[in-house]
């Protein structure tokens, strides 16, 4: 009884608080944004929908959290060979819409291998990084090496059959993954550099591509990711195609000001005029009806969430542990980052949801293990005054 309570006080209400106020924006910024004109069901037909997603995210993240932690070292292999699977599977028998072949068909409903990759690849990278960490107590600068291969390695082949789906905001992810995990491991800043100079050099030879070789630089960049840089880089060049949403959207994030329209008041949001907007598009909807004001509480409940999790992985003595929370974080921040990025011309747009909040159920469960998996890490370290044990 004494070891339930124990575990019972060791739970981060705090984290579990600012995921219940995610929820609830959530499902009330779909109820807002499933009366567009768009739509031809009963707004709270999708409302039922995410309730029953959370519930089933809850279960799963309850189930994440009770299980020892370290027994995920059982399943790594197993569950990153099942996700390279399930990734060739989409490759080869996958349903495709809007362009791109993400999902399997599982009854009426579709589901997206890529988003329980990020998981498996979390959990992959770090048992990977917890193992390179007993081998190697102090690193010098070849074995730092040794280290980014290992975890290019494993991290590199989701990547890759996730990019020629094509999903580039996923592919993101994956790197967004394996870069927190890196700095979680201490790796060198030079070696930061040289990444970031190889990615930079990459990025310039697309360019040059697109201006001298269009025909080559067509087989790397399919036409409508194209459309969508166009469109990102110069909306107002083709304010009624390539430009419609993001203007849209911007537009509509815009006239919320400084209080919002207030709730269902949102005149863009109902217009239709932005496609998606119950997925990709939501934050246009908090923007508008909730303005400035609300999207900064928004983003500062996102703040709050991390803030959480890196005191949580910093605190656990097990390194394992402080890796599994900075992949969670990784696999988080980025689409957060990105989906916000491009309802306001910051970033390309992509098919990326904002986490907790969208419309949607393969990505929300995602999310939900996710935070599973952090609730474990900490509810399995103790605090003593002269250091920190790991719960047994």
């Amino acid at each position: 009884m004494q070891e339930r309570k124990t575990y019972l006080q060791q739970l981060d209400y705090t984290l579990l608080f600012l995921l219940f106020l995610l929820m609830c924006i959530s499902l009330l910024a779909i109820y807002s944004a499933a009366m567009a004109g768009q739509y031809s069901v009963e707004p709270s037909h999708f409302v039922k929908r995410q309730v029953i997603w959370f519930v089933i995210g809850t279960a799963l993240m309850l189930g994440a959290m009770v299980i020892d932690y370290d027994l995920f070292k059982n399943f790594t292999i197993p569950l990153y060979v099942i996700g390279i699977i399930s990734l060739l599977a989409v490759h080869f028998f996958g349903i495709e819409r809007n362009g791109s072949q993400r999902w399997i068909g599982v009854g009426n409903n579709l589901f997206q291998p890529s988003e329980f990759v990020k998981i498996f690849l979390v959990l992959a990278l770090a048992h990977l990084l917890f193992l390179i960490t007993k081998e190697y107590r102090e690193r010098s600068l070849k074995e730092d090496c040794i280290v980014v291969l290992k975890v290019l390695a494993v991290g590199l082949p989701p990547f890759f059959l996730i990019l020629i789906q094509p999903d580039l905001g996923t592919a993101l992810v994956i790197a967004s993954i394996m870069g927190t995990m890196l700095l979680m491991a201490g790796i060198s800043w030079k070696i930061f550099a040289v990444l970031g100079t190889i990615i930079t050099s990459i990025l310039a030879i697309l360019v040059w591509l697109h201006n001298n070789y269009f025909a080559l630089f067509s087989k790397f960049i399919k036409s409508h990711q194209l459309d969508r840089i166009y469109g990102w880089l110069n909306p107002y060049n083709d304010p009624g195609g390539l430009g419609y949403q993001l203007l849209g959207a911007i537009q509509g994030i815009g006239s919320g000001q400084l209080y919002g329209k207030g709730f269902t008041e949102g005149v863009l949001s109902k217009s239709g005029r932005v496609p998606e907007i119950h997925t990709d598009f939501i934050f246009t909807v908090i923007g508008e009806e909730f303005g400035f004001l609300g999207a900064t509480i928004l983003i500062v409940v996102y703040f709050l969430l991390f803030y959480r999790m890196i005191i949580i992985a910093f605190s656990c003595n097990n390194m394992y542990g402080s890796y599994l929370v900075a992949g969670v974080i990784g696999l988080l921040v980025f689409q957060i980052f990105q989906n916000i990025g491009m309802t306001i011309g910051l970033m390309p747009i992509t098919g990326l949801a904002l986490p907790f909040i969208s419309y949607g159920g393969s990505a929300l469960l995602t999310n939900m293990i996710a935070i599973g998996i952090v609730l474990n890490v900490n509810v399995r370290t103790r605090q003593y005054m002269f250091g920190s044990e790991e719960m047994s």
